[in-house]
């Protein structure tokens, strides 16, 4: 199959166009790579009171992403000591809140909250229902119109240690959840319509140590298809597991020495773009189209300098953007691994790059977002700044970015 010919499969079905455009449905978006829909035309600049159409202050604590269905906009949050694990929806054109659920209380959390949020991964939404998942605290589908708990899990045990991170991915009417934690570690496939158990795969990994920490991971799965075969890509620590989406069967693998993996794979110019995480964390470029294990027959490239470990990057027109979790900016060729160019832009990160257009959006922790091009050049188009900044990845609807900072959600947009 020629090298130009792999394609992510976006699963989820838009009735219309102006569906597609307004709705945002789990982390990374419609296509699960960050790419605002080509209509969308964001602002460049904004300030606290320069393009907000609206502005929500948000109780307690949260990193996970909005995600956007039709005029509602729902995401998580959890208090700072974990007991209590909440849904809020919000009106997409004024920013009200519509529904502020408690759904979960946990007598004794984990103490993970100095490294993590307690509602770090990322709701999944479709017509009528929204996946709710604060890790091993509990899995809940609501019914979007009333907030009504249509099923709970909260038997899927998992020793975070340092809090929950992966995000479920919502294809073939199943969810596909990780949980790799400090003791356990494993993925598995719920039925959408009953919470029930698909399939469960325990992750088959030698992670080379005891140590629990080096274990754990909070990559979001992802889907592709090459020739005819569906591929549901699973990064954990020191691995990544490709498996069938339909029964979990490990089809091939590829080994690395990073672990606490949390960016999310890409798919580009024939390749499975991985970044490995933490410690020995590099980029490494595979061919997809391997059995068993592929470390040294399929692996094309790798690059390790000032590439990030949590924020996930952003591919376009053969070349790959990052920006690393101490602020360096750099762009690779992508079927090469070569770089193109590395710019230090300050701040530090978790947020993903979000891309509009030809423009890069990189928002860090204390409220600056830089934007950028997206060419074979850095050239720096605007800084902008709030009152506190995102831990957050950005979402998009219709022509308006949505940003969660510590304390609020905004809907930014041209006034």
């Amino acid at each position: 199959m020629a090298l130009n010919r792999v394609w992510v499969v976006v699963w989820a079905l838009w009735g219309t166009t102006a569906v597609a455009q307004t709705n945002w449905p789990g982390f990374l978006g419609p296509t699960h790579n960050n790419h605002a829909p080509a209509t969308a035309e964001l602002p460049l600049t904004w300030s606290e009171t320069e393009n907000v159409a609206w502005k929500t202050p948000l109780h307690d604590s949260g990193w996970s992403s909005p995600v956007v269905w039709g005029d509602q906009i729902w995401l998580t949050t959890a208090t700072d000591d974990g007991t209590k694990s909440y849904a809020l929806c919000l009106d997409r054109r004024m920013g009200k809140v519509v529904h502020d659920l408690l759904l979960f209380e946990t007598a004794e959390p984990e103490k993970t909250r100095q490294y993590n949020s307690y509602a770090s991964p990322t709701c999944a939404i479709e017509e009528g229902r929204v996946y709710v998942h604060f890790g091993s605290y509990g899995t809940a589908c609501l019914d979007t119109a009333d907030g009504k708990v249509l099923w709970t899990r909260r038997d899927l045990a998992c020793q975070h240690y340092r809090g929950p991170g992966s995000s479920p991915l919502l294809a073939d009417g199943r969810l596909y959840i990780h949980y790799d934690g400090f003791d356990q570690q494993y993925i598995v496939a719920l039925d959408k319509q009953t919470g029930a158990t698909v399939w469960k795969l325990d992750r088959a990994v030698d992670y080379g140590t005891d140590n629990g920490d080096v274990k754990k991971a909070y990559a979001t799965p992802l889907l592709f298809e090459q020739g005819g075969r569906r591929m549901l890509v699973s990064p954990t620590s020191k691995a990544c597991l490709v498996l069938d989406p339909e029964t979990g069967r490990e089809l091939w693998r590829v080994r690395y020495g990073g672990f606490s993996v949390a960016a999310r794979p890409q798919v580009a110019e024939g390749l499975l773009l991985i970044n490995t995480g933490f410690s020995r964390g590099e980029f490494v470029a595979v061919r997809p189209d391997g059995t068993g294990d592929v470390t040294e027959s399929h692996l094309v490239w790798h690059q390790k300098k000032n590439l990030p470990s949590q924020p996930s990057s952003i591919v376009v027109n053969g070349l790959l953007f990052s920006v690393n979790d101490e602020g360096v900016a750099t762009c690779l060729d992508v079927r090469t691994g070569e770089y193109v160019w590395e710019k230090r832009i300050g701040g530090n990160f978790s947020a993903s790059l979000l891309l509009a257009g030809n423009r890069l959006y990189a928002s860090d922790y204390k409220g600056k977002t830089t934007v950028f091009e997206a060419g074979r050049e850095y050239k720096l188009l605007a800084e902008n700044e709030l009152e506190t900044g995102c831990r957050a990845s950005p979402a998009v609807t219709g022509n308006a970015l949505l940003l969660r900072t510590e304390k609020a959600l905004y809907c930014l947009e041209k006034r």
